[in-house]
Formats: structure tokens, C-alpha cells, sequence
């Protein structure tokens, strides 16, 4: 099944239909002036892309407040650089434009104060926050603790009461509720205690950010961090780099920071984020922070496909790895991140693995696509209209061969990637590369997809979307009952009529609901296409698909 279904439905041939009504006249006006091969539609240069709204802006002219604590001066296992990572993290924000606290070395009263005194500037300014830790940081019954220095961990019970509990945090700036934090936690060193106190898992918990916050780990959760070579942690020698980039959101640092520690590392250490940000935020902001102009997006768009498409067949690493600094969250990045991830794994790389957050009350966890296609996978689905809830025909992919970039379907009639993003549909027409599905699903992940679409007929047409992933839920189809991600794509398309000098514009909503764990395909999905016409306006789908049976290797 091509995944790009506003673009490749109806499959010629693999749908059984089981209503057949003719098309009312205003639908088959809108069909010969051309929007049939708007079918694949996603939108072009849009500013609604791009808009941030109106707090967007304004985020970088409010007061930026940071407190930064490094723990070095353990008894039991000090360690080398969290103070001299704590003053050079000060240093650099202080010249950044941010009113800076600092405490090294400090105790449960020192700490516990400290982080009282600036959620409540927080709550009273309603400024930017962010908070930077390095030392010691352990979990305990999925709950993340920052050690002070005179923590005496006679027994891991003792951790509650010794520590300051990072929820607590968590908490202080939810009440606070100021317009945006950044929480960076240098704190996964290996376990300060010692085996007779080995806590039941390593490093830190995972937790889902809250509201309008980032919330960064120098490693993935239940892994350790290296204090570093240096005068600096590798993970915060990356950041004190990356912060002084100019332009740069605050997105981007963090995934070039990731880039660049597993690359040093050699997959040993993979920072990790999770995020519930709605505006941009740059530490070294744009001269201009209103949206480019379509002119400009389209030549950018131009430039960035040409690169892609330039690198996109390449088995060597360096391109994607360039391409990914250049652009963390292009609208190639997902493509990019996938092959980079199976060129790397090709050549020896073995990567730490996200601890399991079953049973953890703090995330919804997060989870990899998965792209362990096997010839003989068969996925059917009932098509259902969303308006009169009529069943109106079936769907079956049958995976028939696998290359090591394609998935082909039904013996040639439709592709897609590794990820189910459609390179083929059944009619003919082929999309440039493009992301409906990411490599990695999380609560809060944003991205945004553009591509072109050529016709048959030599027509092309421009498309973007804008992806969220908004929840996590339980969903019931047919074949059962699955916990799933819903994913919300909206957008517009534009490109030619078949009739001369038509044109047609398309705007675009759909969601999807995916369980990566259980299932490669989607569980459900529900897809809408308003057409428009020389002013007029026409429905032209409004259907959901829902999955009554799947077979995988």
C-alpha cells in the first residue's frame, strides 16, 4: 500500500469496490479540469507553513533567565569537568543576552534554594527559562534525581531524601507557566555509588517534556555519559560549540549536538530530546524573524532538492552526515537520518539502545520505525466514507520484492521507501523524495515535508505539508485494538489543470495512527481534500481507512 494515499488511491486493480455511484456534475467538472492528478497532493510555498504565531517573535525579546549548577566535589566518586562545564555554559549565556545564576559544588539546601528562587523569577517575570545540570543524576523508580554533594547514600533509599527529585522541577515550572523553558541535563555519569548500591537501572529516566518546553539528556535514557577528555563533557563541549551558531534554532542545536556526539562516541553515546515546543527560539536570533517570502522559499526549496537528489543514491556516509548538519530538520532530514542510520549500521556501528519505558508514568515512550520488511507481508484495509460511514471497497499490498531503498508492492504496481513514504504510485506518478512517516516517533516531534509530483501526463505538481504527532491513544479496527501515535499532517498543493490555463490549489488534512512496535503499516488513517476551482469549492475525499488484517515476517 502506498503511503502517500492522497496520492495513490485508488489503486488500479487492488480495490474491490462495493458501492458504484457516478460522480455528481460539480465532481466531474473538478476531475476534467484536472483534479484527479491533484490525487498526491500536499502543498507548496505557503506562508501558513512557516507562520509561527504571534508569540513566536516575541519569545526573543522577553528577559532570558538561566540557572546553571555543576556538581564536581562528590566524597564517594567526584568528577572532573561539571564545574568547568557549568561556568563555560555561564559564560556563554551571559554573552548571549541571559541573566545568569551559578552554583558549583553545591549542597540539598544550596540546590533545593536555588531551584526555588528561579522558578519563582520564572512565575513572576514570565520570562524564558533554562536550566542547565551537570553532576551526578540517577533514577529510581522512574523518577530522575540530581545529586547534590553532600548527598551520604548509605542505601538507595536514601536517594529521595538526599537528592533533589527532578519532577519537582518539572512541576515548579508548570505552575510557573512562563512562555518557554530549556532543561539540559549533562547528568548520566556511571553510578556515583558503587555496586553494593547499583540502583535497577543506569543513567536517567525518560521523560515527556511539558507545555512549551525542551527538555534535552546528554545520552539516551538508561545509558551513561562520558565526563569527557578534556577540560569539558563531550556532550557539553558539543553544546558550548553549537549555541554560538548563528540563526540556529534551538531544535537544530540539539540534533547537530546528537549528530555530532554519536559520530564521536561511535554510537556510544546518543544524546537525546523531547520536546513539546509550538514557537522557534534561537539563541543568536535572525536579523529578520518575519516568515520568507514565497519567492524566497521556492528558491530554497529548488536548492535544497538538488542536493538531496544529488546525495540520495549514494552508499557513502559522509554526504548524509553533511547534509544533516547543514539541515537537522529539512525537508529531507527523515530521509537523510534513515539511510545515514543503515550506512552506519553497515559498517560496524553498534548504537545504545533507549531503555524500555514500560510501566513508566512519567512518557509515552517513544519508538522506531520499523523498516524490517519481509517479501510476503500482506496488508488489507477496508475503505470507509468519514460522512455517511459506508463501506466503500477494500485494499490489498502485498509485498512482492524488497531492494535496499524500495518496498515494491503487488509486483511492480506501487513503491514506497524503507519508511512507507510512496516513491511509485499505481498510476505512473513519482514523488521526489519526500517524509509522511519519520524514522522515530515521539509525543511532540514536528517536521515538515515538500516535494514535487510528476504526472503521466508530464505535469508536475508542488506540495507541502506540516506533520505533528499529537498524541498517544488506544485505537480499535477491525483486526483489533492497538495503542498508537496519531500523526496530523495539513498542507496545501497547487499545480496545473488538465484544461489550459486552469489551475488548481488542494487543501490538505489527514491523520494517521501508527503502532511501530506491533505493525510496519498503518493501523488507521483519515484523509480529506477540499478542491478549488477558479473559485470554486468541492470535497473531493473524505474517507478512512482501517486495517482488518495484516501478516508480517
Amino acid at each position: 500500500m502506498a503511503l502517500l494515499w492522497f496520492l495513490a488511491l485508488p489503486a488500479p486493480g487492488r480495490i474491490t469496490v462495493t458501492s458504484h455511484q457516478q460522480p455528481p456534475a460539480t465532481r466531474r467538472t473538478f476531475l476534467k479540469t484536472g483534479i484527479a492528478g491533484a490525487a498526491l497532493f500536499t502543498p507548496g510555498p505557503w506562508a501558513w507553513v512557516w507562520a509561527q504565531t504571534a508569540q513566536g517573535p516575541q519569545l526573543q525579546r522577553l528577559p532570558k533567565v538561566a540557572l546553571i549548577i555543576g556538581n564536581s566535589k562528590y566524597k564517594e566518586a567526584p568528577l572532573k569537568n561539571p564545574a568547568n562545564d557549568a561556568k563555560a555554559i555561564g559564560e556563554s549565556l551571559t554573552g548571549l543576552g541571559f541573566e545568569v545564576t551559578l552554583r558549583l559544588d553545591t549542597s540539598k539546601l544550596a540546590m533545593d534554594t536555588a531551584i526555588t528562587a528561579y522558578v519563582n523569577t520564572l512565575a513572576t517575570r514570565k520570562c524564558v527559562g533554562l536550566f542547565y545540570y551537570a553532576g551526578h543524576g540517577i533514577q529510581l523508580a522512574w523518577k530522575n534525581y540530581l545529586l547534590p554533594v553532600d548527598a551520604n547514600i548509605d542505601v538507595i533509599g536514601d536517594v529521595a531524601k538526599q537528592s533533589f527529585e527532578l519532577n519537582s522541577l518539572i512541576a515548579g515550572l508548570t505552575k510557573a507557566s512562563n512562555p518557554m523553558n530549556v532543561i539540559m541535563l549533562d547528568a548520566c555519569r556511571d553510578n556515583p555509588f558503587g555496586e553494593a548500591k547499583q540502583p535497577e537501572q543506569k543513567g536517567l529516566s525518560q521523560m515527556d517534556a511539558p507545555h512549551s518546553t525542551i527538555l534535552a539528556y546528554a545520552t539516551a535514557p538508561g545509558n551513561t555519559a562520558s565526563d569527557g577528555e578534556g577540560t569539558n563533557g563531550l556532550y557539553t563541549e558539543n553544546l558550548l560549540r553549537e549555541i554560538k551558531v548563528k540563526e540556529a534554532k534551538v531544535e537544530d542545536i540539539f540534533k547537530r549536538i546528537r549528530l555530532n556526539v554519536r559520530r564521536t562516541s561511535k554510537g556510544a553515546q546518543i544524546p537525546w530530546e523531547s520536546t513539546s515546543l509550538e514557537d522557534d527560539f534561537y539563541f543568536i536570533p535572525p536579523g529578520n524573524l518575519a516568515p520568507p517570502k514565497d519567492e524566497e522559499r521556492a528558491k530554497a526549496f529548488a536548492a535544497e532538492l538538488k542536493l538531496w537528489e544529488s546525495i540520495e543514491a549514494s552508499n557513502q556516509i559522509a554526504p548524509f552526515e553533511d547534509y544533516l548538519k547543514r539541515h537537522p530538520s529539512g525537508l529531507f532530514s527523515e530521509l537523510a537520518q534513515l539511510r545515514f542510520d543503515i550506512l552506519l549500521k553497515k559498517q560496524g556501528e553498534k548504537t545504545i539502545q533507549i531503555a524500555s519505558s514500560k510501566g513508566n508514568p512519567f512518557t509515552r515512550g517513544t519508538a522506531m520505525a520499523d523498516i524490517a520488511f519481509k517479501v510476503g507481508d500482506v496488508y488489507s484495509y477496508r475503505v470507509v466514507d468519514l460522512a455517511s460511514g459506508a463501506e466503500k471497497g477494500k485494499q490489498i499490498n502485498t509485498v512482492t520484492q524488497i531492494t535496499d531503498r524500495e518496498v515494491i508492492y503487488n509486483n511492480g504496481e506501487s513503491a514506497t521507501d524503507l519508511l512507507g513514504n510512496t516513491s511509485k504510485t499505481a498510476d505512473g506518478r513519482r514523488p521526489s523524495g519526500n517524509q509522511i512517516q519519520p524514522t522515530e516517533y515521539e509525543l511532540g516531534k514536528r517536521w515538515v515535508t515538500r516535494f514535487l509530483l510528476s504526472q503521466a501526463d508530464g505535469r508536475v505538481f508542488d506540495n507541502e505539508l506540516s506533520w505533528h504527532i499529537v498524541a498517544k491513544e488506544p485505537v480499535t479496527v477491525p483486526v483489533g485494538t492497538f495503542e498508537c501515535y496519531r500523526v496530523e499532517g495539513k498542507g496545501k498543493a497547487r499545480g496545473p489543470g488538465t484544461a489550459p490555463g486552469v489551475h488548481v490549489e488542494v487543501q490538505l488534512d489527514f491523520k494517521y495512527w501508527m503502532a511501530p512496535e506491533v505493525c510496519r503499516r498503518q493501523i488507521k488513517r483519515e484523509s480529506t481534500r477540499v478542491a478549488f476551482v477558479r473559485g470554486n469549492r468541492q470535497v473531493v475525499e473524505n474517507e478512512r481507512h482501517e486495517l482488518e488484517s495484516f501478516k508480517q515476517g
